[in-house]
C-alpha cells in the first residue's frame, strides 16, 4: 500500500515530479499566452479558438502552483543554493501572472457580452480596447517570467557544467 501512496506526493516512482511538471509548464504557458494574445487582438482567432484560450489559461493557473510546490519540495531535498533561490523566487512570481493570464483570458472570451451591455458606443470601445491591452500585457509578462524562471532553473541545474 505504501507504494501506491508515497509519503511524498511530489515523487513518482522514486523520481521528483518537478522536472516533469516543468516541461508541461514551459510548453503550455507560452501556448496559452499566445492564444490569449491572438484572441485579444484578432476577432477571427477569438471565434476560432472559442474556449481553448480560457481553458488553456485555466490549466496554466492550476499547473504553475503545483509545479512551484513540487519545486519547493525538491529544493528542501537537495538544499538551497543562490541559483536555486533565484529560480524559486522567479517561480513564485509566476503564480500571480498565471492567475492574471486566466482572468485576462476570461475577459477576452466574455468581451462581447460585456461590451454589448454598455449603452454608449465610445465607452464600449474603450472597454474593449482596455481588455485587449491588459490581455496582451498579461500574456507578455507571463511569457517573460516563465522564460526567466526556466533560464534560472537551467542555470541552477547545469550552471556548473562545462
Amino acid at each position: 500500500m505504501a507504494a501506491l501512496f508515497p509519503a511524498d506526493p511530489f515523487v513518482l516512482l522514486g523520481l521528483p515530479l518537478h522536472p516533469l511538471l516543468v516541461h508541461a509548464t514551459v510548453v503550455l504557458t507560452p501556448l496559452a499566452a499566445l492564444a490569449v494574445g491572438l484572441a485579444a487582438v484578432w476577432p477571427a482567432a477569438r471565434r476560432r479558438l472559442g474556449l481553448a484560450a480560457p481553458i488553456a489559461a485555466a490549466l496554466v493557473a492550476i499547473l504553475v502552483p503545483v509545479t512551484v510546490l513540487a519545486g519547493l519540495d525538491l529544493a528542501a531535498t537537495v538544499g538551497i543554493t543562490p541559483a536555486i533561490a533565484r529560480h524559486e523566487a522567479l517561480g513564485l512570481m509566476l503564480i500571480p501572472w498565471s492567475a492574471a493570464l486566466f482572468l485576462a483570458a476570461l475577459a477576452v472570451h466574455l468581451r462581447e457580452r460585456l461590451t454589448t451591455r454598455i449603452r454608449r458606443e465610445q465607452v464600449a470601445a474603450a472597454v474593449s480596447a482596455t481588455i485587449s491591452v491588459v490581455a496582451l500585457a498579461c500574456a507578455a509578462a507571463t511569457v517573460a517570467v516563465v522564460v526567466l524562471t526556466g533560464d534560472a532553473g537551467a542555470r541552477a541545474v547545469w550552471g556548473g557544467i562545462g
